[in-house]
């Protein structure tokens, strides 16, 4: 469009993509997010300090915040966003609930008031029934919201909700609603000019979710026809009209087993899976956001909107799944995103990229598309596996393994898929054994190329001593994978590249590529269809990673595994007297004190990582023996925070 742009960036984050892709970029403070990202006056200083004309403030921080709206149209500037009473209206989830039930719009049951104190709430909880909803009246992105299915859960809860939602949106209210166990996530996209025109793109399905924040979104929905998209789209179009918004919204919804559909909440910014969206219709968000904010007309009417094809998209995310998606961090070491037709990448990191505690855990977004849904499924499956990312854990397996899965593959989705599906970050169905073939092959004929190389390159030797053996054209391997142990025999074709794999008795055409099948990517050519692998060797051990399947594969020959039950096994020495921090992050409070008596579950020390505030409970019973952290200390993985004289 030929807009320059300044991007306003925190000390943390000066070596961050965005910085480097604007024309011109601004430190505006240290890396606590209230002195940097959150410094209203600071942004706005920048702005005009460099001649801008508008803001546009992302995903989150100040993007829903009414008074920075405010601000910035007073400075002068234009806001790239609704209006700041729009905000306040449909930002305030208690106000956009008011404000949904007046214009008929069905809401799910609940107490849409201010809950003022836990003595009222308890009531309340009692006349609600349980299980209920904690949620923040400011704010989104799951920040602030539990679940409780007690009354005594109710208060701790409470507690909890105020103070994760205060830090990250300087805003403590919380009301409470009915949960409706097993519902779709559906949201629906607008688009609104400033001469009362109001459109809608069409539905996104966001119901794959852990704690409240989505991982895998796609359009359309499986399960929306075209009767229901068009009542919802009304609904949506007519909530915002009600509301007299203008530019980019979201209105979500919650929809039951029977199809009937409950107003959420609205997301008064751009969402994160935007771009699902613009695949399919074909039309740039970001670039009707800045021509409805400049005051042009929407170029389009309804009947204009065209959907064509699907989409589907997964959240990179710096989290454990094993350990409850708990954040991480580190240095991004390698790093190459998956291409090909079909794909997008919208990454903020890179090769060296530093990942701190200070913000949230997206990393990239990863996008396919399709003609139909399987085709957009496959591709995203293809393009996970060729997504390469080390030095810090993240959910790339996960999101693969979801998208893999037989359940998402049918449609049969629910806001309880993952956990429905998954325990300890890993399906509940064993993998399909023919992918595991698969990965044996890929680390036979890694493991095999390797040792080919160490043989070629003692040729020099070997023509000292007689010249080197005759070429064998067949090969024989033992794979062990967890408890399995498969057989593969490689036979070479006539043709350099051209194998035979036979796995246990299961025969495969294979193509490797020239010169590369002994890289940390791998694509193979497996009776005729393409097949990419991520891998990571060390000696005769190879961690596999395809389809969401991660495994440890150890290679040997027959005479190396007839060895194998002499050699030494490491032995894990466990303690368990001491409390290990199970993320990076800095202690907010210390619960207890050296010489309390606590039991397993209770809560001994809470942490602050990624604008997620968790409580790590003990893992023992016995008496708190010495403390070794206070709050306001920084601590890493493992680190230990306090030891225990157990009984």
């Amino acid at each position: 469009m030929g807009i320059g742009t300044v991007a306003v960036y925190s000390e943390v984050d000066f070596r961050s993509s965005f910085v480097q892709e604007a024309d011109e970029s601004t430190c505006i403070g240290p890396a606590a997010s209230q002195e940097s990202y959150l410094a209203k006056e600071k942004i706005i200083g920048a702005a005009l300090a460099y001649d801008c004309q508008a803001v546009h403030p992302g995903y989150g921080f100040l993007s829903e915040n009414a008074e920075f709206a405010q601000m910035v149209v007073d400075a002068g500037l234009a806001f790239i966003g609704p209006s700041a009473a729009a905000i306040a209206m449909l930002g305030d989830k208690v106000a956009s609930k008011a404000l949904a039930i007046r214009a008929g719009v069905p809401v799910v049951p609940g107490f849409h008031d201010i809950i003022k104190d836990p003595a009222p709430a308890l009531a309340v909880a009692e006349e609600i029934g349980f299980p209920l909803l904690l949620k923040p009246a400011a704010g989104g992105g799951g920040r602030g919201m539990r679940i409780v299915n007690s009354i005594e859960e109710v208060a701790p809860a409470l507690a909890a909700c105020r103070e994760e939602t205060r830090k990250s949106f300087a805003d403590d209210r919380i009301f409470m609603e009915r949960y409706i166990t097993g519902p779709r996530h559906i949201e629906i996209q607008i688009i609104a000019d400033q001469h009362g025109h109001v459109v809608h793109l069409g539905e996104r399905e966001c119901s794959i979710q852990r704690r409240y924040q989505k991982v895998i979104e796609e359009t359309p929905s499986p399960v929306v026809d075209e009767a229901l998209r068009e009542r919802m789209g009304q609904v949506a179009c007519a909530l915002a009209v009600e509301a007299g918004y203008t530019n980019a919204g979201t209105v979500e919804f919650i929809l039951d087993k029977e199809k009937n559909f409950y107003f959420l909440e609205m997301n008064t910014r751009l969402q994160v899976e935007h771009p699902v969206t613009e695949m399919v219709t074909s039309l740039d968000l970001v670039e009707l956001q800045i021509r409805a904010a400049a005051g042009e007309p929407l170029p389009l009417r309804q009947e204009d909107v065209r959907m064509k094809g699907w989409a589907i998209e997964a959240r990179i995310c710096a989290e454990d799944p094993a350990r409850g998606f708990l954040p991480t961090t580190g240095i991004v070491t390698r790093y190459a995103v998956p291409l090909g037709k079909n794909v997008r990448v919208d990454s903020g990191i890179g090769a060296g990229s530093v990942i701190s505690i200070y913000y949230d855990s997206l990393l990239a977004k990863v996008i396919a598309f399709g003609e139909d849904r399987e085709e957009a499924r496959t591709t995203l499956l293809r393009a996970l596996n060729g997504y390469h990312l080390e030095g810090l854990i993240t959910n790339v397996d996960f999101a693969n393994a979801i998208v893999s899965h037989p359940a998402f593959a049918a449609g049969d989705l629910s806001t309880d898929f993952i956990e429905e599906h998954f325990s300890g970050g890993h399906p509940k169905i064993p993998p399909d054994p023919e992918k595991i073939r698969y990965m044996s092959i890929g680390a036979v004929l890694i493991y095999h190329t390797r040792r080919s190389l160490v043989r070629q390159s003692l040729k020099p030797m070997a023509a000292l001593v007689g010249g080197p053996p005759a070429l064998l054209r067949s090969h024989h391997y033992v794979v062990k994978v967890e408890e399995d142990v498969l057989e593969v025999e490689l036979e070479r074709g006539q043709e350099n590249r051209r194998w035979t794999a036979r796995v246990n008795n299961h025969s495969y055409e294979v193509i490797t590529p020239e010169f590369e099948y002994y890289r940390r990517r791998l694509k193979l050519k497996i009776d005729g269809s393409y097949q990419m692998f991520r891998f990571q060797y060390s000696d005769n051990h190879i961690q596999g990673f395809f389809c969401g399947i991660v495994r440890m594969l150890e290679v040997y020959t027959p005479k190396e595994w007839s060895l194998k039950h002499y050699m030494p096994r490491e032995k894990k020495v466990v303690q368990e007297n001491i409390l290990k921090c199970p993320m990076p992050g800095m202690v907010v409070a210390v619960c207890v004190s050296e010489g309390t008596n606590v039991r397993r579950g209770d809560e001994l020390v809470r942490m602050e990582s990624m604008k997620m505030e968790s409580g790590i409970a003990s893992p023992v019973d016995g008496l708190v023996e010495k403390i070794l952290v206070h709050a306001g200390q920084t601590v890493e993985t493992d680190e230990t925070l306090l030891t225990f004289k157990l009984s």
